[in-house]
């Protein structure tokens, strides 16, 4: 389910809080840093200053000025700025403004001799987008994962888009760009990949479109997801999601819908790409698109995509939470937003356009849980089983990438009971706690669990605790290879489930305790592989293992070749079916 941001503004506390780090900043539209190491903000003003922000201060002299090239009023003037990857040895960088005609202009500048100044007379001008209205000129640009520069592009401006630039692909207006710019530099090239290279009377520079007015877009520095905030008409505002995996091409709904919502009557939404989150005006008005948060200083606030409003000053944060994106107000900071920004570090600025001013984002140092992020470690499934290994998604447990084994500093408490912790881990973002449920939680239906990090201790989020929640992690042969389809099953050959999940067992260890060779499982358990039953020789927790059990089987003799579902049952309760290879 989507919750809209506008309800959830009355279910939450002021879960951030803002540190001043700069003033003085006129107009800020667009807060960047440059990836060389040397931690540097650049704050980007609509009347065409660049400044420079270091150790704390502001620096004297501006790193550009284009002021004789733009007029910085109502929506125009110098709006956006990046740095292409590998910027330390290309000393080059991109801007996006209007000039004294109003149009758009991507341009390519060079840093000099000082790299805190830019040589304002390297200027490459790069695309010329004419803007038939003074409004919606869209304005960020930054680079991908993929190294390409995208550009967006509001749809032209006046009202309700009357030209339906949204929906032409005969127009860069509306749209979200992608070009290349760095493998000939000074040039514009189209990548062979993007999505209408080879339809008619579409311009090739299209990544995505369907956009009113996108304020600020931003890529998952963990997942390379794309996060784009699309300022609304009249009624809603909102973010559209675009995962790394997508090849382009989505059609995010302008002028045809708005949020949610038909702007045109009787709309189709056939074709569209919806956004995963809204929210209505009054008081709120213009949204202003942010980052996910993956820096150090709060670790409570990984996993959280962060925007705002313009006139309200709200700002709230996205999380997914299994299958859905739930939207939660996290401060009233009474700013005129105008832009976010991300540190080389991975820390979150904000920018006040009312008081010239630039705050840094802080929140909760404790590790963040929901009860839909605990889960069995081998099916997902919500829950817990006494004596079963669990994983909880949680945010805040480990900073680097990688895996640890052990604690590594973390307890986790179930129903006031310390369980054991075997392993920390963080991959492409996503941090995991995996622990032995313990066995003294038999017989309840649910139970709370809360984790703590160097004193600070999650909120406790209540899970509900099964009997039976049979999982399969892998299958192996009998000298414990995994099966693959270079070495498959054998048919009449003894292979080995390693499993969660499946229940009580006798002769039962204590919860951290190494399991013997007798903890056999009490349930009736059975094996079906290609829909053939399989005889069970074995069934209990691992033998030396903690909280995993052990099923050997023999692999049916009528077992067709090929691909085929294995299916682990415990009692009247089947394991998601598992993929194995017949010979």
């Amino acid at each position: 389910m989507l919750l809209c941001a506008g309800l959830a503004a009355t279910l939450s506390a002021q879960e951030i809080r803002v540190v001043q780090a700069a003033s003085g900043i006129g107009l800020p539209t667009d807060i960047q840093n440059a990836g060389d190491g040397m931690n540097r903000l650049f704050f980007v003003q609509q009347n065409g200053l660049i400044r420079v922000y270091r150790n704390g201060a502001m620096l004297p002299d501006a790193f550009l000025d284009i002021r004789s090239k733009t007029h910085g009023e109502d929506e125009r003037g110098l709006l956006g700025l990046a740095f292409p990857p590998g910027f330390t040895q290309k000393q080059r960088f991109y801007i996006d403004y209007t000039d004294l005609n109003g149009d758009t202009v991507i341009a390519q500048y060079r840093v000099s001799a000082n790299p805190d100044v830019a040589d304002a007379s390297s200027e490459i001008a790069l695309l010329h987008i004419a803007q038939p209205f003074a409004n919606h000129n869209g304005g960020q640009v930054r680079f991908g994962p993929d190294g390409y520069l995208y550009i967006a592009m509001g749809d032209g401006g006046s009202g309700g888009d009357p030209l339906n630039n949204g929906q032409s692909l005969s127009t860069l207006l509306g749209k979200l760009l992608r070009v290349d710019v760095e493998s000939e530099p000074g040039k514009v090239h189209i990548p062979a990949d993007n999505p209408f290279v080879s339809q008619a009377g579409a311009r090739p520079e299209i990544w995505a479109y369907g956009l009113r007015n996108p304020w600020r877009f931003s890529f998952d520095r963990a997942t390379k997801d794309l996060w784009i905030a699309d300022v609304g008409q009249d009624s809603y505002e909102e973010v559209d999601f675009q995962p790394a995996a997508s090849h382009g091409g989505e059609n995010y709904g302008w002028n045809r819908m708005e949020g949610l919502h038909c702007f045109q009557a009787r709309c189709s939404m056939d074709g569209l790409t919806l956004p995963i989150a809204e929210y209505t005006h009054d008081p709120e008005c213009s949204i202003t698109g942010g980052f996910m948060y993956h820096g150090r200083v709060s670790p409570g606030l990984r996993g959280i995509y962060l925007y705002g409003d313009y006139c309200s000053g709200k700002i709230w944060g996205i999380e997914r939470q299994g299958a859905n994106f739930v939207s939660r107000l996290l401060l009233s900071s009474g700013f005129l937003i105008t832009t976010f920004g991300e540190d080389e570090a991975g820390e979150i600025y904000v920018a006040s356009q009312g008081n010239g001013s630039i705050y840094h984002i802080v929140g909760s140092a404790a590790p963040r849980l929901n009860a839909g992020g605990v889960v069995n470690s081998a099916s997902y499934a919500p829950g817990l089983v006494p004596g079963s290994i669990a994983t909880a998604f949680a945010a805040g447990v480990l900073d680097d990438p990688g895996v640890v084994a052990g604690a590594n500093g973390l307890t986790v408490t179930v129903n006031g009971i310390s369980a054991p912790v075997l392993g920390v881990a963080n991959v492409n973002g996503q941090e995991q706690v995996n622990f032995q449920a313990p066995y003294e939680i038999a017989g309840k239906t649910s139970a709370p669990v809360a984790i703590t990090r160097a004193g600070q201790a999650s909120a406790s989020v209540d899970v509900p605790v099964a009997s039976l929640q049979p999982g399969v992690y892998v299958i192996t042969h009998g000298d414990y290879t995994a099966v693959t389809v270079a070495r498959p099953l054998q048919r009449g050959e003894i292979a080995i489930l390693w499993a969660s999940g499946l229940g009580a067992v006798s002769n039962q260890p204590p919860t951290g305790g190494v399991a013997p060779s007798s903890a056999l499982v009490q349930a009736n358990v059975r094996v079906t592989l290609g829909g053939i039953p399989c005889d069970v020789a074995f069934a209990g927790l691992g033998p030396g293992l903690i909280g995993v059990y052990q099923v050997n089987f023999r692999v049916a003799s009528n077992v067709a070749s090929g691909s085929q579902q294995l299916i682990l049952a415990a009692g009247n309760v089947a394991a998601p079916a598992a993929p194995a290879i017949v010979q």
